[in-house]
């Protein structure tokens, strides 16, 4: 299968010893928006420059289309790069901003206008076109950076926190419009970003690094439920994490003995009896429950009595205290956890659905 992208064992070491990055594998298809995801210091910028051209490698290739491009420098790579600070030259024109690139690598003038005008088209652009950068928002030096990128056709734009400098609205409003116009464009996408909301809603694939390795990599979804280490565990979205002891496994069910009780989760790799484990359960897949006498109590279920209650709007926001002295937050629709019922001092039962819960090796 030819790949749009290849890093095979890529690996970057500095002068001092110190490793950015060790052993990154991940073949990239056409098309995919790929997002490298991870806390600041764990090496995805320095990847993304290493596939750039503006960082050398240490160790592994680089293959574009086939083609390996270890030693190429930036501009004779079919990449482009769009940075946080957006880098447009502020005493040129959004026109002359956006065919700079065509212009660097020579297209004669009468093909370069009509890709120019095409892209100002396609982005929206008609009526700020002869303004210069610095007298526009955000967003609209946002657009022009992403018109620049993608009118030289590359390959594969690569995008370094692209959106980190915009307010939360302007940046909502501008993951939209990126996702629809990598879809309609066809154009492999690898960003870069450490906002968890935004790999989650705008990626085909996640990249987590940590301490410059690959932690995991998968789809959105399958990364947000079946986290494969205690890292992503941790550091995706809202999870309450048990630790114990692997007591029965069950086909897919594992039981893990902790010490408020045996708790039931979906294992993900490898598991033996006996051996170390934790249990993950993520916010959304928590319940509060109130204990019936004489009901049996569900497979997973723990003590629990709400210490805060509070309503925001239809949203009912919830601090549970457990026997082990942790505090979990909840939230849902004031319907699921009416006024009456959930109040402050309550005490309830938290319970979770054994599919919903991820077991992975401690």
């Amino acid at each position: 299968m030819a790949y749009d992208l290849e890093l095979i064992n890529l690996g970057k070491t500095y002068d001092d010893g110190t490793t950015a990055v060790a052993n990154f594998d991940l073949s990239v298809t056409k098309g995919e928006f790929i997002a490298f995801l991870g806390p600041s210091g764990c090496g995805k910028t320095t990847t993304l420059r290493m596939i750039a051209g503006f960082e050398s490698i240490t160790s592994g290739d680089i293959r574009i289309r086939g083609q390996r491009v270890n030693d190429l420098p930036p501009e004779r790579r079919p990449t482009s790069t769009i940075f946080q600070s957006y880098a447009l030259f502020p005493h040129m024109t959004v026109r002359r901003n956006i065919g700079y690139g065509l212009e660097v690598k020579g297209m004669a003038k009468a093909e370069r206008d009509a890709k120019v005008e095409r892209m100002i088209a396609n982005l929206g652009l008609e009526d700020i076109a002869d303004r210069r950068p610095d007298k526009l928002s955000g967003g609209q030096r946002q657009r022009i950076a992403l018109a620049r990128g993608l009118v030289v056709e590359p390959d594969i734009l690569l995008l370094d926190e692209p959106l980190g400098a915009l307010d939360a609205n302007l940046r909502k409003s501008i993951q939209n419009e990126l996702k629809l116009l990598q879809r309609e464009l066809g154009v492999t996408f690898v960003f870069v970003t450490h906002a968890q909301s935004e790999a989650l809603s705008l990626s085909d694939r996640i990249v987590v690094m940590n301490r410059g390795r690959v932690e995991q990599i998968s789809r959105p979804h399958e990364l947000y439920t079946r986290p494969n280490t205690a890292f992503v565990a941790q550091f995706i979205g809202r999870n309450t994490i048990f630790e114990g002891v692997i007591g029965q496994v069950e086909g897919e069910h594992v039981a893990v003995d902790t010490p408020i009780g045996r708790l039931v989760g979906v294992a993900n790799g490898a598991v033996a009896g006996g051996s170390s484990a934790k249990v993950v359960i993520p916010a959304e897949a928590i319940d509060l429950k109130v204990p019936v006498s004489g009901e049996a109590p569900p497979r997973n279920a723990i003590a629990a009595k709400i210490t805060r209650s509070h309503r925001v709007g239809n949203v009912r926001r919830l601090a549970v205290v457990l026997p082990d002295e942790r505090t979990v937050a909840l939230e849902a629709h004031v319907d699921k956890y009416p006024d009456d019922t959930f109040a402050d001092g309550r005490d309830l039962v938290l319970t979770w659905l054994p599919d919903r819960a991820t077991v992975i090796a401690a």
